[in-house]
């Protein structure tokens, strides 16, 4: 179902990149005090999870977006607006994202959906009546929605969001190419290099010879200077991948959204500079618990209002627990 937004862009903010630049440069998000806990995965590697309120409240799983962490001013600045709708909540680092680097040469990306699923069974076995949704932004919400579509009816969950979702992973990379969002993959690529040629020594440090030769194989990062490179050389070998090609085709999100059983929010903007309109679905291509939400302003991970810029609003604070109280609701 399409619905139509009510976001309206602060007028101090009225393009797409004062939208995505703002907040995290110039927000100064609240520190909701959380609780950090450390899984053992299957794969003896572990992940990091920031719980934030007690009791038998819904639980709320947040994903956060590429090179991000719960440290994210969204992450902390919806774990408050939960906390305060009467919602728990626990923030997923990625692997290698917590402030730690994790101990085995796999990371992260857009399509690696084992980590959520863990997440999920670990926190579904500890309490299994609770009632529990889910949250991604950008990358994070790629991951999300590819996980509720390869599930489909087999999860227990009341709700789901995802916003700003690189739905066609092909196509955002090859926007990332243009204009001025060249700055955005400079940056974002510029971090990813660093995180790989990091991560080799804290391998090679903890005596992990055989994972950091996993990551010297990669080779020279220096040159690389799009994601289709990079995705190419980094995250195509590490992982089930042929080529970038063929990563891009099988882990984007779009595909999977006929498959989703759970009531879904996906709130994307027209002006996002991560990604063109071409990349937003069709009606078709949604299941029937998917509702489609486009705004025609909000940048990426943006969608701040308010009058004045002393008072920011950031709407996606308001509109992701409204829509999760709503579903609550129903169950």
């Amino acid at each position: 179902m399409l619905i139509q937004s009510t976001f309206k862009a602060a007028w101090w903010l009225n393009n797409a990149h004062l939208q995505t630049i703002y907040p995290s440069l110039f927000r100064r998000p609240p520190s909701p005090v959380i609780k950090r806990e450390r899984l053992l995965t299957e794969d003896d590697d572990f992940l990091d999870i920031d719980f934030c309120g007690e009791g038998d409240q819904p639980l709320v799983m947040l994903l956060h977006g590429l090179t991000g962490s719960s440290q994210s001013g969204y992450i902390k600045g919806l774990q408050q607006a939960l906390l305060q709708q009467g919602f728990r909540s626990v923030a997923l680092n990625f692997r290698g994202c917590s402030g730690e680097y994790n101990h085995s040469s796999r990371c992260y990306h857009s399509g690696e959906t084992g980590d959520i699923d863990f997440l999920y069974r670990t926190l579904r076995q500890r309490e299994p009546e609770v009632q529990m949704a889910a949250v991604g932004f950008s990358l994070g919400g790629n991951v999300l929605l590819k996980w509720l579509g390869e599930q489909g009816g087999q999860l227990n969950l009341f709700a789901a969001t995802a916003v700003s979702v690189p739905l066609v992973l092909s196509a955002c990379a090859s926007k990332l190419d243009k204009g001025f969002s060249k700055l955005y993959r400079a940056s974002l690529l510029r971090e990813l290099k660093d995180y790989v040629r990091l991560k080799q020594l804290h391998l090679e440090a903890l005596g992990k010879t055989q994972e950091a030769d996993v990551l010297r194989q990669i080779g020279d990062l220096d040159g690389i200077e799009s994601f289709w490179q990079y995705d190419n050389q980094v995250i195509a070998k590490l992982y089930d991948f042929a080529n970038v090609e063929d990563y891009y085709h099988r882990s984007s999100s779009r595909q999977f959204l006929r498959n989703i059983a759970v009531p879904t929010l996906l709130i994307q903007a027209k002006d996002d500079p991560f990604m063109t309109p071409e990349v937003l679905p069709e009606l078709s291509e949604l299941s029937t618990a998917v509702n489609l939400e486009i705004s025609n302003t909000g940048g990426h991970v943006g969608f701040v209002a308010g009058n004045s810029p002393w008072r920011a609003i950031y709407w996606l604070e308001q509109r992701i627990p409204e829509f999760l109280q709503q579903q609550l609701a129903y169950v």
